[in-house]
């Protein structure tokens, strides 16, 4: 009777933590953040265009690899996103309910693994609970970036891990999702391989003693990669590393030098001591350092205004104590899932250590999330159980606990909802949807539509806004598009013209001067016209500084 009771409890429990959760994520989603920004609107179009045609917007059919901006996306996120866009059309809202989705489940997920890790619904119940308000997992589930897709996958392929210790069968099955990782996240292609060969590193007696099933699973694994290898040796994969890689840092050689000159060591040991390798091994260890500062985890996050709420730690402040006591109490308690917990955590920083972009980077370490809230919620439970023992010291600690943890969370959410939109509505590309409504409903009107590139990308936000046709872009004679400091360039399609407006040859008189007799549109930016012209539309970005500025000359 007992246990029936305990069961409902937890059950209500579970149900409330997942649905506030959702709540977080659901609300004003289509708003906040304020607009879709590049990646989601690629994401966007190319779901839709497999929904449509079967093939990507290069005309390729079912890729596992996506070209998009020559970036080549990995393929989950998008096929994930094809149901959404299916059923509520190719919109914000299309787009963004997949995230939310996966984010709740995760939260769900997230449950059943530290409930098989500790065998402790408690536990359990605080660590879903810290996700679900977690402002970390929070910014990158209500918009659709691949990483938040990754953490999904990875949680589930570790509870079937897990539970694969009591019944052998599960380890066939943590395969699949671990997997699915892989194909979902750039810097899962590095974490899960990592991962895996860690826990065999730590678990291979228990492994081995099913060696047919360490044999069939290790089998299927490297099958599935075949697609990625073949990838990887085309030399494709290294476009999107060129531009976040260490070494490719226009200044990595000149940094060199520099130390080299500065040195008053006799030679050769500068050369020794100051030389590429020396420098990224430094340059690694810091950024890999970096993530663990507490300014990064408790005071200001990271620096990308796209992946956190500025001002605010990746995790809330109370969290600290707890996180210190729960790894201590992990190791003194000698808890079998000690050391899968610690490498999941020590190696979620190996990846972005190696890039240079945005260090420290949220999305790139939103895995790290996940034994975060784990070790949170062990400490917590555990430094409840011994206050408990003194009289009055358990409920004071709850009480100042819930009171910071709440204090937290109400500044969180005020600075997500009232103050990030307005600050930072330039940085999520504010303003294509307007100003594509307005083409769409005077498209008709004009020979020449000029849309400047300054805020990037807006063949695709035109693309997307638009509805346009897959088939019809792909096969459109005026589709003209180049490769460029690896990325792609679409300068024109159909009617479309899309310069840096400003630059040589392309200035409004310029544009003006080669299409005499055209009747044409102008999108650009402030200081792109001439004062004297009649605007047709201005767009503000939220906080009153000007995004777009829309002009026409009319035919002559």
């Amino acid at each position: 009777m007992l246990k029936t009771i305990e069961g409902k409890i937890t059950l209500v429990a579970l149900v409330l933590v997942v649905l506030l959760g959702f709540v977080l994520r659901f609300y004003k989603v289509v708003l906040d953040p304020p607009s879709l920004n590049w990646d989601e609107v690629s994401i966007g179009y190319n779901a839709y265009s497999i929904l449509k045609t079967g093939r990507d917007e290069w005309g390729k059919f079912m890729p596992v690899h996506f070209k998009a901006y020559g970036e080549y996306k990995l393929p989950v996120q998008i096929y994930s996103s094809i149901p959404g866009i299916a059923i509520f059309g190719l919109n914000e809202f299309g787009v963004r309910i997949t995230p939310v989705i996966y984010g709740v489940l995760t939260i769900l997920f997230l449950f059943f693994l530290t409930k098989e890790l500790f065998e402790d619904k408690r536990i359990a119940f605080v660590s879903s609970f810290l996700l679900a308000i977690s402002p970390w997992h929070i910014q990158l589930t209500r918009a659709s970036f691949e990483s938040s897709f990754s953490v999904f996958w990875v949680v589930l392929g570790a509870w079937l891990f897990i539970k694969g210790f009591k019944n052998r069968k599960y380890w066939l099955w943590s395969i699949l999702p671990f997997i699915i990782s892989i194909y979902t996240y750039n810097a899962a292609r590095v974490f899960t391989p990592l991962l895996l060969f860690t826990l065999f590193i730590i678990y291979r007696k228990e492994i081995l003693k099913n060696f047919k099933i360490f044999v069939l699973g290790l089998s299927i694994f490297i099958i599935a990669m075949v697609p990625l290898a073949s990838f990887i040796i085309s030399g494709q994969a290294t476009a999107r590393l060129k531009l976040v890689s260490i070494t490719d840092d226009p200044g990595f050689v000149q940094r060199v030098n520099q130390a080299r000159g500065n040195t008053q060591l006799p030679t050769p040991l500068p050369r020794l001591i100051h030389n590429k390798v020396t420098h990224y091994v430094y340059v690694f260890i810091e950024n890999y350092l970096s993530h663990f500062t507490p300014d990064f985890l408790f005071i200001n996050g990271a620096g990308h205004k796209q992946h956190h709420v500025q001002g605010i730690g990746e995790l809330y402040a109370i969290q600290a104590p707890f996180i210190l006591i729960g790894l201590v109490f992990l190791f003194m308690s000698k808890n079998k899932w000690r050391w899968l917990l610690t490498s999941w955590l020590f190696l979620v920083f190996v990846p972005v250590a190696a890039t240079v972009d945005s260090i420290p980077n949220a999305l790139r370490t939103v895995l790290a999330a996940v034994p975060y809230q784990i070790f949170t919620a062990l400490g917590f439970y555990e430094a409840l159980a011994f206050f408990k023992r003194r009289k009055y010291f358990g409920w004071t600690m709850v009480a100042i606990s819930v009171t910071s943890l709440l204090i937290s969370f109400r500044g969180y959410l005020n600075n997500y909802y009232d103050i990030y939109p307005t600050l930072y509505s330039r940085d999520w590309q504010y303003g294509y949807k307007q100003v594509a409504s307005f083409v769409k409903a005077h498209y008709n009107d004009y020979d020449l539509i000029v849309f400047s590139r300054a805020y990037g990308e807006p063949h695709m936000f035109t693309l997307f806004f638009l509805n346009w046709n897959p088939e019809n872009y792909r096969n459109n004679p005026n589709l003209n598009r180049f490769e460029a400091y690896q990325w792609i360039w679409v300068l024109k399609f159909d009617k479309f013209y899309f310069p840096d407006l400003g630059d040589v040859g392309t200035h409004y008189q310029d544009i003006i001067d080669v299409n005499v007799g055209k009747k044409i549109l102008f999108i650009g930016k402030q200081g792109d016209f001439p004062d004297n012209l009649a605007r047709l539309l201005i767009v503000d970005f939220l906080n009153g500084d000007r995004a777009f500025e829309i002009v026409e000359k009319n035919a002559k």
